[in-house]
């Protein structure tokens, strides 16, 4: 497993892999890496001859009050994960060496990035278009990996690529969770004592969303409003946003009459949580 941190050496690595016929897969990530990433890696290790795995805490696509200096971060665990994953190339660099002096250019999205997280975060997503964009042109994957955790996220870099007529093939991946059903997050190292054991209520809401639409509910507004209290009655939650949402444009659903996306961000202590599930919805 080599590491490149310079965006000029990486991409001469990657002329040359390319220039033999291999195959670039790419996982983006920005470290503090674990079982989620990993699988991410092992469809990439399976399915190209070579995999590229960046580990870069991109700095546009933090708010000014987010945590960015506190964002947690362990390079030599994520590279012995990585070699014990059979990754073969990491890209770790530094902040000045993917926005160089006088950087002035972003990759902005409308309409999917103004709902969801881009409400409360309005710079991120064109933090993430801007370094997915840059990521992709150094690294030239014929595959890249996404997580479907960050659902809104894997929406918007479908959306770009589409748009710009980018030459990659997206792979949204299933949300790895732990057997208690919470899903795996770099984030989850912030939960402090029984705030692990309200996390599971981000999960838990969806076994309840279940039992709803069994029931024959079907207005969104009222399964909304059952799933908020019941993620109010643990301690240590603050709701950020629960929606329910078209799948692919993100547009809020009044009725759960067709297959719809319940998206979650909740602050559980001062760690701000994601989940989401997709409900296949059939009718006689």
């Amino acid at each position: 497993m080599r590491i490149f941190n310079k965006i000029t050496d990486i991409k001469a690595e990657i002329k040359k892999i390319k220039s033999s016929g291999r195959s670039v897969g790419l996982v983006p990530t920005m470290g503090f890496l674990h079982e989620g990433h990993m699988s991410l890696v092992r469809e990439s290790v399976k399915n190209n001859d070579v995999t590229v795995v960046s580990i870069f805490v991109n700095p546009t696509q933090f708010g000014p009050t987010e945590d960015l200096a506190a964002y947690p971060r362990d390079f030599e665990s994520d590279c012995a994960l990585l070699e014990k994953n059979n990754a073969d190339i990491i890209f770790y660099p530094e902040p000045s060496e993917m926005y160089g002096e006088g950087f002035c250019t972003k990759v902005e999205l409308s309409g999917i990035t103004e709902v969801l997280c881009g409400i409360t975060r309005p710079v991120h997503f064109a933090g993430v278009a801007t370094v997915v964009t840059k990521l992709f042109n150094i690294v030239n994957p014929d595959r890249a990996y996404f997580g479907s955790k960050d659902y809104q996220q894997l929406q918007v870099i479908k959306r770009m690529i589409k748009d710009l007529n980018m030459d990659v093939d997206v792979v949204g991946m299933p949300i790895i969770r732990e057997n208690d059903g919470l899903a795996l997050s770099s984030r989850n190292v912030y939960l402090k004592g029984d705030e692990r054991t309200s996390a599971l209520a981000l999960s838990g809401s969806f076994k309840l969303v279940e039992n709803l639409l069994r029931e024959g509910v079907e207005d969104t507004k009222t399964i909304k409003e059952k799933v908020a209290d019941f993620i109010l009655s643990h301690p240590h939650t603050r709701i950020d946003y629960i929606e329910t949402v078209h799948p692919e444009t993100l547009v809020s659903v009044d009725s759960a009459d067709t297959d719809f996306v319940m998206a979650l961000a909740v602050y559980v202590g001062k760690a701000r949580l994601i989940d989401n599930r997709y409900f296949e919805v059939h009718h006689v």
